[in-house]
């Protein structure tokens, strides 16, 4: 247990980072899986659509330091791949 009071600031404040980190990283999950629908679904115009509003969505999650750069890549690229596929 943390003793000194900047220890038990630092964990206060660890909660609430994670929390909001925690949200950040859930509301990307919900742009990704629209687009993943959409896919299994075959609709190419729904699937680009999700597509173009879930990019902008990854690449904050990057400038926030939620996610990697290279994990947003990879899965940007895989997803666009899966929607040219169409």
């Amino acid at each position: 247990m943390a003793n000194t009071p900047q220890a038990r600031k630092r964990i206060r404040r660890n909660n609430r980072r994670a929390e909001i980190n925690g949200a950040r990283v859930s509301r990307i999950r919900g742009f990704i899986k629209k687009v993943e629908t959409a896919c299994e679904a075959g609709d190419k115009e729904a699937a680009s659509t999700a597509l173009k509003a879930a990019q902008p969505e990854m690449a904050r999650g990057v400038a926030r330091g939620v996610l990697h750069k290279n994990t947003v890549a990879r899965k940007l690229s895989r997803l666009t791949k899966r929607v040219a596929a169409l």
